[in-house]
């Protein structure tokens, strides 16, 4: 199974219960993606910009508690 045609084929043909086990494995394996990303963002100073930037609105009183 090479190419997203094949992927989204099999996945039609799973049961309920796989569909369902699927789903469960893929939402762990796409947060954990996103997670790593955002780590290496993080680390890379991308996000640096917009930390600061809120960091300013909090300072100015333009933040609103949650």
């Amino acid at each position: 199974m090479t190419t997203i045609s094949e992927i989204e084929d099999a996945v039609r043909r799973l049961s309920r219960a796989d569909l369902a086990a699927f789903r469960e494995w893929f939402d762990r394996f796409d947060a954990e993606a996103w997670d790593r990303q955002f780590e290496q963002d993080a680390r890379e100073g991308r996000l640096d910009d917009l930390a600061n930037e809120a960091l300013e609105d909090l300072r100015e009183g333009r933040c609103t508690d949650l």
